[in-house]
């Protein structure tokens, strides 16, 4: 079966760190844009990062930067993201998907999501 699971989510305190991880079932990711999102109660999807598979560059959403940081290794099939500095506002869940690139392709293999939750 080809899927994607996210891990790594729980409860934190305002300026607490967690690291998500996705990892893939059913096919590599060494050929895949793996790209993160979440979803606040009553709030759109957004997308928060992403990390190319050509070349490794990544991008963040404007509210992460310094914050977040994104990573893979091919090895074990997974991508990170580091979350660090986290406030109450990253409070959301988070899922991953796969892409042939980090813009204008659309994404599938969604994994079920993680929940993260910045609350003291």
């Amino acid at each position: 079966q080809v899927q994607l699971v996210e891990s790594g989510g729980g409860l934190v305190q305002p300026g607490g760190s967690l690291r998500l991880s996705c990892a893939a079932s059913g096919f590599t990711l060494d050929y895949d844009a793996i790209g993160w999102f979440r979803q606040a109660p009553g709030k759109e999807r957004e997308g928060v990062s992403c990390i190319s598979s050509s070349d490794g560059s990544t991008w963040f959403a404007d509210s992460v930067k310094g914050r977040f940081t994104i990573s893979r290794d091919n090895a074990k099939n997974t991508v990170y993201l580091q979350m660090s500095s986290l406030k109450p506002e990253d409070t959301a869940v988070y899922y991953c998907a796969a892409s042939g690139g980090c813009s204008g392709l659309p994404w599938g293999h969604w994994g079920q999501g993680t929940q993260v939750t910045v609350s003291s």
